[in-house]
């Protein structure tokens, strides 16, 4: 996506099977930039495209449950961007490996799911509510952690 002289880049590292790169936990300052709630605004937008997406299936199949799924996640990265540990209080340790174990994520899944995180960073973007150095470093993050959630071929 080309945002004119913004030096985002937003391409999906290529999946390579049985290769899980390192992960680096996104820049604490993106929390601190867009706060508690403005993570909790991202994936309720997040959850509600996935709602949408043709990923639907691995979801859960009603709003509610769509937004209940939402706020763990925000949970997870307020945790992971340095902030309160509310999803282990809530959750138990992440282990979302294990987490996502029992539904088939392929590929094509995680494609899917990284367009949808794309589109509803959009507004944090379009309104400069946190810095290019900081979203690039949650997309660094989203780009590799997804990678490690595969666990099924195409």
């Amino acid at each position: 996506m080309n945002f004119g002289t913004s030096s985002l880049d937003f391409s999906i590292l290529p999946y390579i099977e049985g290769v899980n790169p390192p992960v680096t936990k996104p820049n604490p300052s993106f929390l601190t930039d867009i706060g508690e709630e403005g993570i909790r605004d991202l994936l309720d937008r997040f959850y509600m495209g996935l709602f949408e997406s043709p990923i639907k299936n691995i979801f859960p199949t009603t709003k509610e449950a769509m937004n209940i799924a939402g706020q763990h996640s925000a949970d997870f990265f307020i945790q992971i961007c340095g902030g309160p540990q509310y999803f282990n209080q809530n959750r138990g340790a992440p282990q979302m490996r294990g987490r996502h174990a029992p539904f088939r994520i392929t590929p094509h899944a995680r494609l899917h799911w990284l367009v949808t995180f794309e589109e509803a960073l959009q507004p944090i973007i379009e309104n400069k509510l946190s810095s290019e150095e900081n979203i690039q470093s949650f997309w660094n993050y989203l780009n590799v952690f997804s990678q490690w959630m595969i666990n099924s071929k195409d």
